[in-house]
């Protein structure tokens, strides 16, 4: 049997703080969600300002992120390169950027998902946050 890692709430507030200061030092009101590796829902932080939508879109897209074990950006690509049938894949709803999985020795933990911003901007916050585990 292997060993697993797993997201301690220790953690989740750990990657929470780094990607709310992240938001905060560039003035962004955004959404941060948190899920483990099977996309439940562990984290979710609407900050002042943020649209009531993104604390929608954060969470499908940090699902999206870790049941993919990639980034949301990957599938975005596919649909924008002409794939737009993968609009029909089942229980993946977050096909925005913004989703990044946490990786642990190739062992997906969980994801950060964020909305608010530009998409890019949003990847930067969950990777900021993401860091702070400084895996």
């Amino acid at each position: 049997m292997k060993t697993k890692h797993e997201l301690e709430l220790a953690d989740v507030k750990s990657v929470a703080a780094a990607a709310e200061a992240e938001a905060l030092k560039n003035n962004w009101a955004v959404t941060i969600a948190i899920v483990d590796d099977g996309g439940h829902l562990l984290w979710l932080q609407r900050l002042d300002g943020a649209a009531a939508v993104s604390s929608h879109i954060a969470p499908s897209k940090a699902r999206t992120a870790a049941l993919g074990r990639r980034e949301s950006k990957v599938y975005e690509d596919v649909i924008n390169g002409g794939r737009t049938s993968f609009l029909s894949a089942p229980t993946i709803d977050g096909l925005l950027e913004g989703g990044v999985p946490i990786l642990k020795d190739g062992q997906c933990l969980g994801a950060v998902g964020v909305s608010g911003v530009k998409s890019t901007e949003d990847a930067q916050i969950a990777r900021a946050g993401i860091a702070a585990l400084g895996l």
